[in-house]
C-alpha cells in the first residue's frame, strides 16, 4: 500500500513532536526548580533524548523514514538515497513539529520556569550553548555529534540486519543517541538536529519566562549549519563505505 504524502508528512510532524518532549522534556526536568527531577543528572537527559528518538523511529519509520532532523533529511537528498521533491516539506513538517513540542513542554513545566531564577538552566531547556564559549568548539562538537548520529543510524537501519529486523535497529539507534549524549554531549548539550535547536531558540525568544535572558541568536547559525554538514559526510560515508 502506497502512503500518501500527507501521512508521510504527519509522521515528521508527530516524531519531530515526540524527540521534543521527550528530550527538551528531561532537560526541563532536571534543571528547572522545584521539579521532581531536579538535578538528577546527565545520565537522565541522555536517556530522554534516546527514548526521544527511539520511539519516533519505531513508531514512524516504516512511515516516513522518520528522519525528525533536517541534517537527515538534507544529507540522504545530498548523496541520492532521498527525492529532493520531499526535502523542503519534510524540513518544514519537522520545523513546525519541533516547536508544538517544545510548546507542550512549556505547558507541562510552566509553573517551573516561573519559578526559576538561572538563566541558563532555562535556555539549556530550549536550544543548546557551548559550555565553554568557544564557536569553533561549538562548530566542531556538533559537526562530529551528528556526523556519528547519521552514519550509525544508517548502518543501523539500512544494511541487511537493520532492514530485516526493524524494530531491533530502531531501539538500537536510541542508543546510539543515548551514548553520544552521554559521552560526546558535554560541550554543547547536544543539539544534532536543525529543528530541535532553531525553533526552540525561537520560542525562548518569545514566550513570556521570567529571568530568560537572551536567546543567544549570534550564535544560532552553528547547531544549524554544523549538524547539516555532518550529517551529510556521515551519509556519504556510509553509502561509500557500507551501502550495499
Amino acid at each position: 500500500m502506497e502512503i500518501s504524502l500527507f501521512t508521510k508528512l504527519a509522521a515528521e510532524f508527530v516524531g519531530t513532536a515526540v524527540l521534543m518532549v521527550f528530550g527538551n522534556g528531561a532537560v526541563a526536568n532536571v534543571e528547572l526548580s522545584g521539579t521532581k527531577g531536579h538535578k538528577a543528572g546527565w545520565i537522565n537527559i541522555a536517556m530522554g533524548y534516546g527514548f526521544g528518538v527511539m520511539f519516533p523511529v519505531l513508531m514512524f519509520g516504516g512511515v516516513s523514514g522518520a528522519h525528525i532532523n533536517p541534517a537527515m533529511t538534507l544529507a540522504q537528498a545530498v548523496n541520492g538515497m532521498f527525492p529532493w521533491s520531499l526535502v523542503l516539506p519534510y524540513i518544514i513538517a519537522q520545523l513546525l513539529g519541533a516547536a508544538v513540542g517544545q510548546l507542550l513542554v512549556y505547558a507541562v513545566y510552566y509553573p517551573h520556569y516561573q519559578k526559576t531564577e538561572d538563566p541558563e538552566a532555562i535556555l539549556g531547556t530550549f536550544c543548546t550553548a557551548d559550555a565553554y564559549e568557544s564557536r569553533t568548539n561549538y562548530f566542531i562538537s556538533e559537526f562530529i555529534g551528528t556526523m556519528l548520529l547519521v552514519l550509525g543510524a544508517l548502518c543501523c537501519l539500512e544494511l541487511q540486519w537493520g532492514s530485516s529486523n526493524y524494530a531491533a535497529a530502531s531501539i538500537v539507534v536510541g542508543f546510539i543517541v543515548w551514548g553520544l549524549v552521554t559521552s560526546m554531549g558535554g560541550p554543547t548539550g547536544p543539539g544534532l538536529n536543525p529543528a530541535r535547536d532553531l525553533m526552540p531558540r525561537l520560542l525562548h525568544s518569545l514566550l513570556p519566562i521570567k529571568h530568560k535572558g537572551k536567546s543567544r541568536w549570534n550564535e544560532a547559525w552553528i547547531p544549524v549549519v554544523a549538524p547539516i554538514l555532518g550529517g551529510m559526510l556521515g551519509c556519504w560515508l556510509f553509502k561509500v563505505l557500507f551501502a550495499i
